[in-house]
């Protein structure tokens, strides 16, 4: 495929069934097509030169379904609800709900607990926060239009980072809120959360995004025993740790992006 259109082989293998095509060429052609009406135009003209009974059949489907069709109420139109499935899911809704009821929670007892020399809760909670809706951005087992969406053109990077950018956007502003509250520097969570959402796609690609979540939630509640217990700010939260932190967000965006592939594949998420 060139630059603005799609190749003759792509049009005339994809007339033909696309059996001559391997499955990234395909993926891709129909991605391609849905914002092409020249491609479109080419690849109709190829199937009614090429493949005279899909035309037939076409033709007798058509001539069948027009009188109904004529006699139906149009829909309304759905394109913000189009474009608002491109950024979220419903089986993210409940996800994100529980995720600011938790940072509700912190927020409450950082603001009645005993304050002096305690480390804020929601320090503690803020770099995994956005870890769960992550994971039901784009997991088989906690989204029921998982196998839909996965095999669909438009499924990949594009709508992975798409997603992860919708629940960024509802949980950041509320941390950001509970920080400016309760006295927490953005500076010593930020980073962290944004290096565990880059883990969590990273990893995601590999065992699947709820397997990953877990994962990374039990590493951080380990790491966090020891600061609950002493309450003393652990290492890890330190300022002077953050570049460590820029170098794990650097590794996660550089893992999700060598390995962009992986999102297309409706078996690579459980």
């Amino acid at each position: 495929m060139n630059v603005e259109h799609a190749s003759a082989r792509l049009i005339d293998g994809y007339a033909h069934g696309g059996a001559d095509l391997v499955a990234d060429e395909v993926w891709a052609l129909e991605a391609h097509l849905e914002g092409c009406g020249v491609c479109r135009d080419r690849l109709s003209a190829a199937v009614t030169a090429g493949v005279p009974a899909v035309t037939a059949l076409t033709a007798a489907v058509w001539s069948g379904l027009e009188p109904r069709l004529a006699a139906t109420v149009p829909a309304p139109p759905r394109r913000l609800r189009a474009r608002l499935s491109s950024w979220a899911t419903p089986a993210m809704t409940p996800w994100l709900a529980m995720v600011l009821a938790v940072t509700a929670l912190a927020l409450v007892m950082d603001l009645v607990g005993p304050g002096a020399g305690r480390v804020p809760l929601l320090l503690l909670l803020a770099p995994v926060l956005p870890v769960c809706g992550v994971a039901a951005s784009w997991s088989r087992g906690l989204d029921p239009a998982y196998e839909l969406t996965s095999v669909t053109p438009r499924a990949g990077l594009q709508l992975v980072l798409r997603r992860t950018t919708s629940v960024l956007a509802v949980v950041v502003p509320a941390l950001l809120a509970g920080g400016w509250t309760t006295g927490v520097s953005a500076v010593q969570w930020l980073l962290p959360c944004l290096a565990f959402t880059s883990m969590t796609l990273a990893l995601g690609g590999l065992i699947g995004m709820a397997r990953a979540a877990v994962a990374l939630v039990a590493a951080w509640v380990a790491v966090m025993v020891p600061v609950l217990v002493t309450d003393s700010v652990g290492f890890v939260l330190r300022t002077d740790i953050l570049p460590v932190w820029g170098l794990v967000l650097a590794l996660g965006v550089g893992v999700v992006i060598a390995r962009r592939g992986a999102y297309t594949v409706p078996g690579g998420h459980r």
